[in-house]
């Protein structure tokens, strides 16, 4: 299954949710659900735009895992999916 939204969409929708916009019109305008809503943002509510791409980029392997930002990064994604907030491909 595809994914509708991108994590980096997902993730300005939950930052423009907490900078007070309403939930029910951010859901009319996505065509979600308020429940679709409140599951990204305990999956995301962590995550910066910038992050969620590096994460992605590691887990593509497009980012060396030696390096010292690697290490630092390796450590990072390990703990957000040891920690449950994202599912493995």
């Amino acid at each position: 299954m595809q994914k509708r939204y991108s994590e980096e969409r997902i993730i300005r929708t939950i930052k423009q949710h907490e900078a007070g916009a309403k939930a029910d019109s951010l859901c009319r305008e996505l065509g979600i659900s308020n429940g679709t809503l409140y599951n990204w943002r305990s999956k995301y509510a962590r995550l910066e735009v910038n992050e969620a791409q590096r994460l992605r980029e590691h887990r593509r392997g497009d980012l060396p895992n030696k390096s010292a930002n690697g290490n630092r990064l390796a450590d990072y994604s390990h703990s957000i999916v040891a920690g449950g907030l994202l599912e493995t491909s």
